[in-house]
Formats: C-alpha cells, structure tokens, sequence
C-alpha cells in the first residue's frame, strides 16, 4: 500500500491568479462603478488608489487569500454613506459583470454573491430593509 501526500484544494484566490488577477478585478470594477452616475457621487472625495488597495485586500480574503486587511469594518465605513438597497444591488452587479469578463469561474462568482448577501446588512443603511 502507498500512502500519498493529500494536497489542500486550491484557494478561489489562487484559481484566479492571486493579487495580478484581483488587481485587474478591482481596477476594472472601479472603472465600471465610477462611471455609473447612480454611484460615482460616492467616491467624489475619495482618494481612490487607496480604496482600489482596500478593496483589493478584502477581495483577498474572499477568495482565500492572505488576510492582510486592517482598515475599518464594512459597517463603519459604509453605515454614513446611507447607501439605498438598489445601489448596493447596482454595485453587485457591476462586481459580477465584471469577474465575468475576467473570465473568472462560476463557482467563485457564485461564492462571492453569496459572501454579498451576507455582508449586505452591514453596508445597507440602517432602516433601509433588505426587501426595499
């Protein structure tokens, strides 16, 4: 009898190609949001290389990558912003749209819907119900 050595299953984050491939994510999603007018007014004052590496990092751990994010939760971060249901949705989609033209599989992109259903409370103002 051989015993073979079981190798863990490759992270979501290295299927894709690791930090080249979520960098080129992050950078074509921002593209896509900011020139979305429901959205863009968001990020006016923004300073946006530094959100594009935030949500690099998030992304990250998403996928299974390394987790080297330190900056504030979703909630703080997102709960001033007052943001609608509709443009959390819209910016759902954008995100989709945009690991599809990525080529990114299925599967992952399925796994990051999930990972959007289940932070949306957190990004959603409060008082701003799921079913609006």
């Amino acid at each position: 009898m051989t015993v073979t050595e079981e190798t863990a299953p490759a992270s979501h984050y290295e299927r894709i190609g690791g930090a080249t491939s979520v960098k080129a994510a992050v950078d074509l999603f921002y593209d896509r949001v900011l020139a979305d007018p429901e959205l863009a007014g968001y990020f006016t004052d923004v300073d946006m290389p530094g959100q594009r590496r935030h949500l690099a990092l998030m992304l990250t751990v998403v996928l299974g990558g390394p987790n080297e994010y330190a900056g504030r939760s979703l909630a703080e971060a997102h709960q001033p912003l007052g943001i609608p249901v509709r443009h959390y949705v819209k910016v759902g989609e954008h995100l989709t749209v945009t690991l599809t033209e990525l080529g990114v599989p299925g599967d992952i992109i399925a796994d990051v819907q999930v990972v959007l259903g289940q932070v949306q409370d957190q990004v959603v103002a409060s008082g701003n119900p799921a079913s609006a």
